[in-house]
């Protein structure tokens, strides 16, 4: 098995499991085991920043959620919804290996025209980039961490 890769991120303890000889990672949200790609690691260990550290209920988060952009099928990596049901929190993952560019933030984009999040975010698990949308809806402005999620239950 090729080692994961220490990422800037929380530790966390992962159950990590084999099938036929390839590696498996617990996935707290699907409630089920998943390949184990570094992109994986990658929202396992978000997804753990998350709920142990940021507060963020378990069942407001959603991993590789189904969405239609202009009739075509794509996956978001992670959705959190607050309170009300709407979209708070869109981040989308990369392997660490892979650069954050402009393409990884035009994919982020382009789920959010249907999503409208009120927070982006972007990780390879070394870096990570967050935005939150202003008051009118309009644009999003950098910010230096991920949301907390007492936040969400404001409007």
């Amino acid at each position: 098995m090729q080692t994961m890769p220490p990422l800037k991120l929380p530790e966390m303890d992962p159950k990590i499991s084999f099938e036929s000889g390839a590696p498996y990672i617990w996935d707290r949200i699907r409630k089920k085991a998943v390949s184990l790609t570094k992109e994986e690691w990658v929202r396992q260990h978000l997804v753990h920043l998350l709920i142990e550290h940021l507060d963020y209920p378990r069942g407001l988060i959603r991993v590789e959620a189904g969405l239609k952009y202009y009739k075509k099928a794509k996956r978001s990596d992670i959705v959190v919804y607050d309170t009300s049901g709407e979209v708070f929190l869109l981040i989308e993952c990369k392997s660490p290996e892979t650069k954050l560019t402009s393409k990884t933030l035009h994919q982020l984009a382009t789920y959010n025209k249907t999503l409208r999040s009120k927070h982006l975010a972007i990780s390879n698990g070394m870096k990570h980039f967050c935005w939150k949308r202003d008051e009118k809806g309009e644009t999003y402005a950098a910010v230096s961490n991920f949301p907390r999620y007492e936040l969400s239950s404001k409007k």
